[in-house]
């Protein structure tokens, strides 16, 4: 399927499968040609992981959401004396994961939180190793490469220490993508300085993966990037799985302007934009074998034709998701696997349930 002839000579090189340059990821996002990007896409996608689409059955825990940051683009973090603001308690933290085991196939949790300003970093570790000693049989996704990085400055120790104490005595067994926004200093010196720097949070990421700890990778777009900041977050990333291989997947979440600070100035993506991102960011990241449609951001109808843009992951069941919700997200706050499945199998693909590490726990052809 050849696309206009401006974009022949990228056309060729995606089907030798070759690497392609930051002016051919710019020119990308300047084709008109979504039909063709799709198509390119899926055809990278199928090459690289077939026809599997992985989900899994899983529970989100946010701690608190009392957070020092106060990022421009977030609706999730409040003040201490905030309305809405609450911190659970370790017993209100097992209780939710108590709920979540009614489902019999629940496999995981991912637990990402607020920066609290008076919680230690044993605090935090507290709660996550009572949660993984009374369910040692649950997957144990945690924490962002910001989460970690406020773990070190206020404990004194280093991130790889932090990292070490959270998979040694909290079950940590990967680490959640997000916290890197955009990866670049402009923007994040402009929507939330008051976190983890872009070489700070590559940081992390380097070091959990020198422990053998994978991690996620994200892009939150929509807001004040250029495209060229977008194309360069790609480069960033790529650059890091090239020196170590230890993302398992990459997410893109397009920005919820509603309830935050950019909400009157910033209007929500549209779907084309959501599509072609989707699909050149799998051309770009042609070390990454999985691609997410997170379907809380998306919404369920774009994340099952995203399936067809080059995604191969569609996350899970997300039982109790709160942080995109409180920015407009109208998805559901959850899905049932059977749902999932459904999703899976409508776009013709496999559904596979997986757990944090995307080892396979059953298919369903």
């Amino acid at each position: 399927m050849l696309a206009a002839e401006e974009y022949k000579d990228i056309e060729e090189k995606i089907q030798r499968g070759e690497r392609l340059t930051r002016e051919d990821g710019l020119r990308l996002f300047h084709c008109h040609d979504l039909a063709w990007l799709g198509a390119m896409a899926d055809m990278v996608r199928k090459r690289k992981c077939g026809d599997i689409v992985y989900y899994n059955v899983n529970c989100h825990v946010n701690l608190t959401n009392i957070c020092t940051s106060h990022c421009k683009f977030c609706a999730f973090g409040r003040d201490c004396n905030e309305k809405g603001a609450y911190e659970m308690t370790k017993e209100q933290a097992l209780a939710l994961v108590a709920d979540a085991m009614q489902d019999p196939n629940l496999a995981g949790l991912h637990v990402v939180s607020g920066l609290h300003p008076t919680w230690t970093f044993e605090h935090y570790l507290g709660i996550v190793k009572a949660i993984h000693e009374a369910y040692p049989q649950l997957y144990m996704k945690g924490f962002t490469g910001v989460e970690i990085t406020h773990f070190a400055e206020i404990s004194g120790l280093s991130v790889e220490e932090v990292l070490i104490r959270l998979r040694d005595e909290g079950g940590l067994q990967a680490i959640a993508g997000g916290g890197a926004e955009i990866l670049s200093d402009r923007v994040r010196d402009e929507l939330c300085p008051n976190k983890a720097t872009a070489e700070e949070w590559l940081e992390v990421a380097r070091t959990a993966h020198k422990l053998g700890i994978k991690s996620n990778a994200s892009m939150l777009y929509g807001h004040i990037e250029t495209l060229e900041e977008r194309v360069d977050h790609l480069l960033r990333l790529r650059d890091l799985q090239d020196e170590t291989g230890g993302f398992q997947t990459f997410i893109c979440f397009p920005f919820l302007p509603k309830n935050t600070e950019l909400g009157e100035s910033i209007k929500q993506t549209s779907v084309w934009d959501d599509l072609r991102t989707m699909a050149i960011s799998r051309l770009m990241l042609d070390n990454f074998t999985n691609i997410k449609a997170y379907w809380v951001m998306l919404t369920v109808p774009v994340a099952q034709v995203a399936l067809g843009f080059g995604a191969n992951d569609i996350d899970g069941t997300v039982h109790k998701e709160t942080i995109l919700h409180d920015a407009g997200a109208t998805s559901p706050t959850a899905l049932s696997e059977d749902n999932i499945i459904r999703i899976i199998r409508e776009a013709g693909r496999i559904p596979a349930a997986c757990d944090c590490n995307f080892n396979i726990l059953r298919t369903f052809d």
